[in-house]
């Protein structure tokens, strides 16, 4: 097999990335776009020494579960990879995911429920970060080819609200209007990095934030004072981001115009959402999310639930009603002052955050004696650092509720769980991401009475 060779091949699985899987003379190849069930005419992109990439030239067989899509932009940039898939299968191929680490762990027996579907297919992420580029001597907004950081200008970004779509176009016309240079990452000069764009589902507020390279730039005044009249935008914010970094957000926000927070909704409970604060992506599907992680808690009125990476109190405020009292510990400073900030907004008086890292506070709090039944987890993709789940096990909770947006590490720590004296029977999928291969899950641990 060599590099822009023509060849046929049976689908007959797809990648976690959801790449088509297909097998020619020993070697294993991956499709992008292809679907399990399809025999297609494909041209190698690359070879490595037991694999291959390609992409196809012509679809000889085509699976019924496949979408017609107008703009392939969307799956060559990994923005909404699955967008050529039905969404029930969409659905099938993230509960299969979870399936097939369970067996690779050997957790063969534990049950895996059905996924649970998003209430919007498209248009449902609240916030958009999006690069800004030269392209062809003008400025773009879009996102970058797979693997690459070649710039797909786009203005249609499926997955995103369409109202952001609206304001990020806005923009972008008014930065060419006044000839603000887009960012140039390999000399690091330019001006604007990243457009953000956050919108509240509950008020329809949105925040623009313009990610710099400078403090300030001459023509803002002028780019500030246009950016007021796109309807519906309640703020401006910029952000300072000096650094030759992938990193898309700098340290420092200066606040431009408007208010510095947005206020937004997860069932009954507001949260007010800094620029740089973590706030859950798809605002209809959330609290399902959480309703099904408190349900398979089945949280009692007496419990004590300490909620860790609690990020602005997402979860622990939304949980507090069911409990009698939550404790959160998060380690990003302003984080904590904003879910603080969102207990009192509400009203919910037995709901405290500190701050920290929540395997050194504990066991501390464990040594004083506190009382801990529940812990509520969300980590990030990396998954929870052994020194965490050693942490959590002596704190000796009945039950620890993992929400995981990353199977492979959510597997890999049930099995540190299990070690120390915790039992789990069922996972359940969730889908937070249409059109994308994420996949987050629910698991509830339950202690071993010894």
């Amino acid at each position: 097999m060599e590099k822009n060779q023509i060849i046929d091949l049976e689908i007959t699985d797809l990648s976690y990335e959801a790449m088509g899987v297909a097998h020619y003379e020993g070697m294993t190849v991956f499709v992008t776009s292809a679907i399990p069930g399809e025999i297609v005419r494909a041209k190698i992109l690359k070879v490595k020494k037991t694999f291959a990439f390609a992409k196809i030239e012509e679809l000889v067989k085509e699976s019924p579960d496949r979408v017609k899509i107008e703009l392939n932009q969307w799956v060559q940039t990994g923005l909404a990879s699955l967008a050529h898939i039905k969404y029930d299968k969409q659905l099938e191929f993230k509960r299969n995911q979870v399936v097939n680490l369970l067996k690779k762990a050997h957790l063969d027996d534990v049950q895996v429920g059905s996924t649970l579907p998003s209430p919007e297919e498209t248009g449902y992420r609240n916030k958009a970060q999006v690069p800004v580029r030269e392209v062809a001597g003008q400025l773009e907004i879009g996102f970058f080819r797979r693997h690459s950081h070649d710039l797909v200008p786009l203005t249609n970004f499926l997955t995103t609200d369409p109202e952001i779509d609206r304001v990020l176009v806005a923009v972008r016309d008014i930065l060419r209007q006044y000839r603000v240079p887009a960012y140039d990452e390999i000399h690091n000069q330019g001006e604007v990095r990243y457009l953000d764009v956050r919108r509240s589902k509950a008020t329809g507020e949105m925040m623009v934030i313009l990610v710099c390279l400078h403090k300030d730039f001459a023509q803002l005044p002028k780019v500030a004072a246009d950016i007021k009249k796109i309807p519906g935008v309640t703020s401006l914010v910029l952000n300072y981001n000096p650094k030759k970094t992938n990193v898309i957000l700098g340290k420092v926000d200066y606040l431009i115009f408007g208010k510095p927070q947005l206020t937004d909704q997860i069932g009954d409970v507001k949260f007010r959402i800094s620029p740089e604060s973590f706030f859950q992506i798809n605002s209809l599907q959330t609290p399902r999310l959480y309703d099904l992680a408190i349900k398979k808690a089945n949280l009692q009125p007496e419990d004590a639930v300490v909620d860790a990476y609690s990020g602005i109190g997402t979860i622990g405020l939304t949980v507090a009603k069911h409990v009698r009292s939550v404790r959160g510990i998060e380690s990003v400073r302003d984080a904590v002052k904003d879910a603080n900030n969102n207990a009192k907004l509400n009203d919910i008086r037995n709901a405290k955050y500190v701050t920290g890292k929540a395997e050194e506070i504990m066991p501390k709090w464990a040594e004083k004696g506190m009382q801990v039944d529940i812990i509520f987890v969300d980590p990030p993709r990396k998954g929870l650092t052994p020194e965490f789940i050693e942490a959590a096990a002596k704190t000796n909770p009945k039950k620890i509720v993992y929400i995981s947006c990353n199977p492979a590490t959510l597997v890999r720590d049930l099995q540190e769980f299990q070690q120390l004296g915790y039992t789990f029977d069922q996972i359940d999928p969730v889908d937070m991401f249409p059109q994308t291969p994420h996949v987050e899950a629910v698991t509830v641990l339950e202690r071993t009475e010894k």
